[in-house]
C-alpha cells in the first residue's frame, strides 16, 4: 500500500457501451486475467489508499453495479459509490456526474474502467507530481498516436491543451506525446472547470480534457507524468484488443517468475488468472492455468495442462499432466497437497481435499471434502468423497464412497492400514476399522471390526452346459 499526505478520490469511467465488443456484457465487465476489467481498476484504487471510489455507470449499469457491489460490501478499506451517466455526453459530462460524491479537499485521480494494467506506483508518481495544487496529466510517447488527444506544449516545454485527435489540425497530429485518459488534480480547482465544459466540437462532446485550458487561464501549473509502459495505458475496445492484452500481461508475468527462478517450459504457454506464490527450484510445464489463490512449496512440479485454482502444494509434490484441481476461498475448501505427494495424471481434486505426505493419487481419481493420511493411496479410477483415510491406506481401483442418500450426506472413515480391494462401494456412514481388509466387489454398510476381513457380495454360481439366446433370423 501507498500513502499520500492528502486524501485521494478516484473516479473511474466505466458507462460505455464498447460496441466493438459486438457483446451483450458491457465492455468493463470482460476479463483480463481472470478478472473484469473494471475489477483491476478498482483493485488499484484499493492499492492508492483511496478515501473512495466513485464508479460512473451508464449502458449496462445494473449489471455492472451488481458486479462490484459485492466486492464493495467484502470490505475493500474504502467507500464505493455508483453514479450514472444518461445520456453519454463525453467524458466531461461523466466526471460532472461523479462531483456530489467528491469532497472538495482531496485530489481526484480520473481513470477508466477498460484501462486495466496502470500500476499503483504509476499512480502515485502522478499524484505527487499533482502536489495538491497542480493539474497533473499521464502521458506516453506512441510511434503511432492516431486516435489519441495529443499533449501541445509551449516553447518552455510546460502543458498547454489537449487536442483531441478529431479536432487536431495536420500539424497537431504530427505530435506523439499522447494523454492517456488518466489524470489527477484537486477536486476544489476540477469542480469549476467541469461547470465550464461545453460540446462545441466536431464530435458534439463534453471533453474532459477541456480543462486544461481552463487550468492554463487560471495560472494552474499544468504538468505531465510521461512514461514508457504502454501497457499501463491500454484500452479494451474490440475483442482482438483484448486477447492482444491478455498476452502480453501473461508474458510479462511470466518473465517476472523467471526472474524469480521458476523454470517455466514455454513462457509464451502460461496463464496466471489471480495470485501465485512460488518456492525455489519449482517446474511449471506448458499450458498450465492458475486462478484464485495458488502456493507451490520448493521443488514442487507441475505437469502439462493442468488447471490449479485456490490450492498449497507441498515442497516436492508432482502434480501430472492434465489435472484439475478446484480448491474454495475458505480455508476449509482451500485443496492441500502434502509434501512428496503425486497427483494425476488426469486426476481431479475438489474442494475440501487434504491430502496428506507422499499421498498418491492416480489417473482418474477425484477426491473431494476428504482428508488422506500421509503414505494414502488411490491409483487409479476411485471416487472418495466426504472421507477420512488414515494412514498408509490403500483404496481399491473402482471403488467408491457413496456419501449422498438423495437428500444428505455422510462420512466415511477408513482408519490406518486399510486395504480397500477393487470395485467395492462403501455406503456411508461407515467405519472401516484399523488394519482391515474389504474384499474386492464389495459392497458395505456396517462398521468392520479392526484386522478383519470383510467380505460382501453374491455367492458364486456356475450352470454348467448353458446355451447363449442367439439371434432369431428375420
Amino acid at each position: 500500500m501507498v500513502q499520500s499526505q492528502q486524501a485521494v478520490d478516484v473516479v473511474i469511467m466505466a458507462a460505455g457501451k464498447g460496441t466493438r465488443m459486438k457483446s451483450k456484457l458491457p465492455k468493463v465487465l470482460h476479463r483480463l486475467a481472470g478478472r473484469a476489467l473494471l475489477q483491476h481498476v478498482v483493485d488499484t484504487a484499493a492499492g492508492l489508499n483511496a478515501r473512495r471510489v466513485v464508479v460512473i455507470t451508464g449502458h449496462g449499469a445494473m449489471e455492472v453495479e451488481a458486479g462490484l457491489a459485492q466486492p464493495a460490501r467484502a470490505g475493500a478499506g474504502f467507500g464505493m459509490e455508483f453514479v450514472r451517466q444518461e445520456p453519454q455526453l463525453g467524458t466531461g459530462h461523466a466526471v460532472q456526474q461523479a462531483v456530489p460524491a467528491l469532497p472538495d479537499d482531496g485530489v481526484v485521480v480520473v481513470l477508466s474502467g477498460d484501462v486495466p494494467l496502470t500500476q499503483v506506483d504509476t499512480l502515485q508518481a502522478l499524484i505527487s507530481a499533482c502536489g495538491g495544487n497542480k493539474l497533473a496529466l499521464l502521458t506516453i510517447e506512441f510511434a503511432d498516436p492516431t486516435g489519441y488527444g495529443r499533449i501541445e506544449r509551449a516553447g518552455s516545454g510546460a502543458v498547454q491543451a489537449i487536442v483531441e485527435h478529431k479536432d487536431a489540425s495536420d500539424t497537431q497530429r504530427q505530435i506523439k506525446e499522447i494523454y492517456s485518459g488518466i489524470m489527477a488534480v484537486p477536486a476544489r480547482l476540477l469542480k469549476p472547470w467541469l461547470v465550464k465544459l461545453d460540446n462545441k466540437n466536431a464530435q458534439g462532446e463534453y471533453y474532459l480534457t477541456d480543462v486544461v485550458k481552463f487550468a492554463v487561464a487560471d495560472g494552474v501549473p499544468v504538468v505531465a507524468h510521461k512514461i514508457s509502459d504502454a501497457l499501463q495505458v491500454a484500452g479494451i475496445n474490440s475483442p482482438v484488443q483484448l486477447a492482444e492484452l491478455e498476452r502480453a500481461h501473461q508474458l510479462r508475468q511470466a518473465q517476472a517468475f523467471m526472474e524469480q527462478g521458476v523454470r517455466l517450459a514455454d513462457p509464451a504457454r502460461f496463464d496466471v488468472r489471480g495470485e501465485l506464490q512460488c518456492a525455489q527450484d519449482v517446474e511449471i510445464d506448458v499450458n498450465c492455468i492458475f486462478s484464485g489463490r495458488v502456493q507451490l512449496g520448493e521443488g514442487v512440479r507441475i505437469g502439462a495442462h493442468c488447471v490449479i485454482s485456490n490450492a498449497r502444494i507441498g515442497a516436492g509434490a508432482v502434480i501430472h499432466p492434465y489435472t484439475h484441481i478446484e480448491g474454495g476461498h475458505s480455508d476449509k475448501d482451500v485443496v492441500e497437497v502434502g509434501p512428496g505427494a503425486l497427483v494425476g495424471p488426469f486426476a481431479r481434486l475438489r474442494p475440501g481435499a487434504k491430502l496428506g505426505q507422499e499421498v498418491h493419487i492416480g489417473n482418474f481419481v477425484e477426491v473431494k471434502n476428504a482428508t488422506m493420511a500421509a503414505g494414502a493411496k488411490a491409483n487409479h479410477l476411485a471416487y472418495v468423497g466426504d472421507a477420512s483415510l488414515g494412514e498408509r491406506v490403500n483404496y481399491g481401483a473402482g471403488s467408491i464412497t457413496a456419501n449422498y442418500d438423495g437428500a444428505n450426506k455422510h462420512q466415511t472413515v477408513i482408519e490406518a492400514d486399510v486395504h480397500i480391494g477393487s470395485n467395492c462401494v462403501l455406503v456411508a456412514p461407515v467405519t472401516i476399522g484399523a488394519g482391515g481388509t474389504v474384499g474386492g466387489g464389495s459392497t458395505i454398510t456396517k462398521d468392520t471390526a479392526p484386522g478383519a476381513l470383510t467380505v460382501a457380495r453374491a455367492k458364486q454360481v456356475s450352470v454348467a452346459n448353458w446355451t447363449r439366446p442367439v439371434k432369431k433370423k428375420k
